[in-house]
């Protein structure tokens, strides 16, 4: 009898324990992650009325992006993120003095799918964005300053996280956005790169 007693308690308590370490697995479908990294735009853009002349046209410079985002697991291969960052960017102008500078928020969601193999994890990644930006310009007969309230866009791309710790991983993610707000009716594309190294943490 105390034999089978023992071998009952023995039983009961692997049974819990690994109920338990499954418990605690489940509950790690959340995490929050830090993006830091450049944008790089691909597209230049003209200016109308530029120094009081005709059309100018502007070399867009690689910036930095940074970004703040939270996410769930809905399974092992499937999540929605959810993210808030900032980028930017410098400009100037082929042929005469002047300077542009862009500043962008974006409040994006993007939903990844996994191939989770062992610590490795690479995904795709697909979303909208609401993208609040700001231009400065300055050049020699005049300087505007033009904002807009939300323009909408769209971005895809792909990467990947290593899982270095139970719940700590770190990786890189590359990402392409598609966006054209509008500044005193004049239309700039923000299309281009966001590059990013990343850390983040599960919970």
């Amino acid at each position: 009898m105390k034999t089978r007693i023992v071998q009952f308690l023995i039983c009961t308590i692997a049974v819990l324990s690994m109920s338990s370490l499954a418990s605690a697995e489940q509950k790690l479908t959340n995490y929050v992650m830090l993006k830091g990294g450049m944008y790089s735009p691909s597209m230049t853009f003209d200016l109308d009325n530029f120094n009081g002349g005709s059309t100018s046209h502007f070399d867009s410079k690689t910036g930095f992006a940074g970004e703040l985002a939270v996410g769930h697991y809905f399974s092992p291969m499937i999540a929605l993120e959810l993210g808030a960052g900032y980028f930017e960017s410098d400009g100037s102008p082929a042929a005469q003095p002047g300077e542009t500078k862009l500043r962008v928020v974006p409040l994006i969601a993007t939903a990844k799918v996994f191939l989770p193999i062992g610590m490795f994890e690479p995904y795709g990644l697909a979303g909208i964005g609401a993208y609040i930006s700001d231009l400065d310009l300055e050049g020699n007969n005049s300087n505007f300053h033009g904002s807009t309230e939300v323009t909408y866009g769209f971005h895809a791309g792909a990467g990947f996280n290593i899982n270095f710790m139970k719940n700590m991983f770190a990786g890189l993610e590359g990402k392409y956005l598609w966006a054209e707000p509008s500044f005193g009716g004049q239309h700039i594309k923000l299309d281009g790169f966001v590059t990013t190294a990343n850390i983040g943490m599960k919970f």
